[in-house]
């Protein structure tokens, strides 16, 4: 049929004109659907938190505006197991989205202050490691889940070094450190801002999150938040983005 198209010119121009009209009709649903679905994205996923991410830049550039959003190191918040780990602002929570794509796997607090200064501590007891290769992070094994006793899960801390990587975790804890028992409220360093990039650095703060065993007695990859579990019964604070659209937590 195309053969017999192409032999008379009318209706080989005919055809031609009918295949674009063709293509444009294909195009144009695509394009409408692909911006119904950035929409639908936007407004299911996009806008979740933006009132939270707001307050956060706000405070960011006036630290001591909103003291009463500030949550201070050992601090429990009702009958949850863990203690707070540093002083700072819960800026972002669990399953936060700052992209397309993007979940956010644990909390980012922010101090407000330079790198180096602001303290973290553990939150929960159990067993330290720092992989050879890390320079601004560690994890915790914790044998007994303190919310379900069966499984073991892994709590971990990260951003502690400047944009170079030099570190700021506690000379205790050098890299290779394989295993160590640390009470709750052990130092572990201070906060930083090393995001891997030197050219861009991450704001200051501690980035900590719940994360899965592999069954297996090792820790999954904490970048897919599949891999965690929402931190908000271990805290005792609202950190889930699903269900706290919009502030930001602190104790009641």
């Amino acid at each position: 049929m195309q053969g017999f198209f192409e032999k008379i010119p009318l209706l080989a121009d005919f055809q031609s004109e009918y295949n674009d009209w063709m293509s444009k009709r294909t195009i144009i649903p695509i394009f409408l659907l692909i911006c119904i679905a950035g929409g639908l994205y936007y407004y299911f996923i996009g806008r979740r938190g933006s009132a939270r991410t707001a307050e956060v830049y706000n405070w960011l550039r006036d630290s001591t505006s909103r003291p009463e959003l500030m949550m201070t190191t050992g601090v429990t918040c009702g009958d949850a197991p863990f203690i707070f780990p540093t002083n700072g602002l819960i800026g972002f929570i669990w399953d936060d989205s700052f992209r397309p794509g993007h979940r956010h796997s644990g909390i980012d607090i922010f101090a407000g202050t330079d790198v180096g200064i602001t303290p973290i501590v553990t939150a929960y007891p159990g067993y330290l490691t720092r992989k050879s290769d890390w320079k601004s992070s560690v994890i915790i094994r914790v044998p007994k889940d303190p919310l379900q006793p069966g499984r073991q899960i892994w709590v971990y801390y990260t951003h502690m070094a400047d944009p170079n990587g030099n570190s700021y975790i506690s000379p205790e804890f050098p890299t290779g450190t394989t295993e160590v028992f640390v009470e709750a409220g052990t130092f572990l360093g201070y906060q930083g801002n090393y995001s891997g990039d030197p050219n861009n650095p991450v704001g200051v703060h501690l980035h900590v999150s719940v994360v899965k065993d592999d069954g297996f007695g090792n820790f999954t990859n904490e970048l897919d938040i599949n891999n965690t579990y929402d931190p908000s019964p271990y805290f005792g604070l609202p950190l889930n983005a699903n269900e706290n659209t919009d502030t930001i937590p602190v104790c009641n």
